[in-house]
């Protein structure tokens, strides 16, 4: 047999990844909320992959609850992630991936455009999602990854945030409102370049692998229920960071 896959966070997103594990031959053990970790995890010690499938809002408080014997075996794929976050609860490598599929309630799974995976277990998962004709992509180095977070953060931050302006699908943003889209896309930026670090992004290597997600679906609406939170959240940070993001802030004053 082979060996288990812990799955933490039983919603639309991991049952797609179970699927997948299953297909492969791996067992999979669920923890839900109301399941201890740690008894878990002293039951289980050795999984093959352990894969943190919940949501932003939950990820850091479900980090502090890794056991030490679990840490190099973590999996990740939550939306707006970022190094910074698993750098917080001292995890050094992780295999992260940038979920480019959507899964909702009733609907099977929709592929925009390959999710890349990296890291130590990133063969598995990529074997996994082949598996249910998924397409993936492995990022060279740490450096990609860092790239592929970003130009995700800023597909669903852009047409998230812009759609609470102009509603309608991605394409309709791009071809109706493309100045509203680069101007919250250069706030987006600005925020993503002081969330990792660096002095510069490359703007126009975003914009172009944005608009590659927008052409893989273009009939995705903008602006989802969590819009608003991602708005909020994103002047928050900024706030802290001292960053003037002149469009978000415009766009909460009209839409609030």
């Amino acid at each position: 047999m082979k060996d288990p896959v812990v799955i933490i966070g039983i919603g639309e997103m991991a049952g797609v990844f179970a699927r997948g594990f299953l297909r492969l031959g791996h067992p999979v053990y669920p923890v839900t909320r109301d399941m201890s970790i740690d008894t878990f995890a002293s039951e289980l010690p050795t999984p093959a992959l352990v894969l943190v499938a919940v949501g932003e809002a939950d990820l850091h408080s479900t980090l502090e609850q890794i056991p030490t014997l679990w840490q190099d075996r973590l999996g990740l794929l939550q939306n707006e992630l970022l190094p910074r976050d698993w750098h917080a609860h001292d995890l050094s490598n992780p295999t992260v991936i940038s979920v480019w599929f959507e899964k909702k309630k009733g609907m099977d799974y929709k592929v925009l455009i390959p999710s890349p995976v990296f890291g130590p277990r990133a063969e598995l998962i990529a074997a996994a999602l082949a598996a249910i004709d998924i397409p993936t992509s492995l990022p060279a180095n740490s450096d990609e990854l860092c790239y592929e977070l970003v130009r995700k953060n800023v597909y669903i931050l852009t047409t998230n945030i812009a759609g609470l302006k102009a509603g309608g699908t991605v394409s309709e943003l791009w071809k109706n409102h493309q100045q509203l889209a680069r101007d919250v896309t250069k706030d987006v930026m600005k925020l993503q370049a002081w969330l990792t670090n660096v002095e510069h992004v490359d703007e126009e290597r975003l914009i172009n692998g944005m608009l590659e997600a927008f052409e893989g679906d273009p009939d995705h609406g903008c602006m989802g229920r969590s819009a608003p939170v991602r708005l909020a959240r994103a002047l928050e940070l900024a706030d802290k960071a001292g960053i003037e993001l002149t469009t978000l802030k415009q766009i909460s004053a009209e839409t609030n």
